[in-house]
């Protein structure tokens, strides 16, 4: 039942796709963009540059907040939002979805902001008494193979733990209930869980994945508007910088922009540093290894190449 709710996920995902195949013309006047609640993305917004350069275009920018990556690509397939940012994980199923969308950049790792815990009260203290165990994830984010990749470090099969798929604000009230038994959450949640619920981590990604953010387009979208696509990299690596220069206001803004207090926001924040990176051949050998993990293990129905959705800005 685990596997085929996991398909459902996938078969769900396409169905979005296929429903969707006679997408309306794009706006010039109007660019889409998907974010969530942390990351460049969410700064970028806050600060309002990528507005600004694109209103001297005559383009008007429509924000539009998503609690996790899955359901971010889910609107970016159904032609809902024409750019998104995300995590490793996501566009993994949404390819296999055969989702129209090409990645045009990516973040720098950080294998601090994503990690597995259980209650400080908790009799698990490893990740081998897993086994058996109810555990919390958002299905298809970045989370997903960290648990994967843990789980097999110490011996064990996805199988062997019984998946609940939640998003963060149900998964928090489920692990508040202490109807799961360990949670794998990310920043700005986890930093949130460990100042709000005092949770004691299992592990964080660190020698597990890289956990890098993925920029993507409606690849209709990037077709049409390369030049556009310049100044949102341009705008997001000039906010990376600043980000990483102004720690301080950038707690105070995403804090405000998001509704969390400052404390777990200035925790996650000074986890990592932050950057936008063009996507490489190391970084699409760690996406390429995440798809083939993913279809050894049955959590995608086919093999994908993720070659087959970069970007060529040329």
């Amino acid at each position: 039942m685990r596997m085929f709710s996991v398909f459902l996920f996938i078969v769900l995902f396409a169905a979005t796709a296929a429903g969707c195949s006679d997408k309306p013309g794009i706006d010039a006047t109007e660019i889409r963009i998907g974010y969530q609640k942390f990351g460049i993305m969410s700064i970028l917004k806050a600060r309002g540059t990528l507005d600004s350069q694109l209103k001297s275009r005559g383009i008007r920018v429509k924000w539009i907040q998503f609690p996790a990556g899955p359901q971010l690509l889910e609107a970016l397939n159904a032609g809902s939002i024409d750019i998104g940012e995300t995590g490793n994980t996501p566009p993994i199923f949404a390819q296999a979805a055969d989702a129209p969308l090409v990645y045009f950049g990516a973040g720098l790792p950080r294998p601090e902001a994503e990690a597995i815990v259980v209650p400080k009260d908790s009799p698990i203290h490893d990740i081998r008494q897993l086994k058996g165990k109810k555990v919390a994830l958002n299905k298809g984010s970045n989370v997903h193979y960290l648990l994967v990749k843990a789980l097999e470090k110490e011996g064990l099969q996805y199988k062997d733990i019984k998946p609940v798929y939640l998003p963060p604000a149900d998964a928090k009230a489920a692990f508040i209930r202490k109807s799961v038994d360990a949670w794998v959450i990310w920043d700005p949640y986890y930093a949130d869980a460990q100042t709000d619920l005092g949770v004691r981590t299992l592990t964080n990604a660190k020698g597990y994945t890289s956990n890098r953010s993925y920029y993507f387009a409606a690849k209709s979208y990037a077709r049409q508007n390369q030049d556009v696509i310049k100044i949102i990299l341009d705008e997001l690596d000039k906010s990376a910088d600043w980000f990483n220069k102004n720690p301080r206001q950038t707690v105070g803004l995403l804090s405000k922009q998001i509704g969390m207090d400052f404390e777990p926001v200035n925790i996650a924040i000074h986890r990592a540093d932050y950057g936008v990176v063009p996507i490489n051949e190391s970084i699409i050998r760690d996406q390429q290894q995440i798809a083939n993990t993913f279809l050894q293990i049955g959590l995608i129905p086919k093999p994908i190449d993720i070659r087959d959705v970069i970007w060529n800005k040329n």
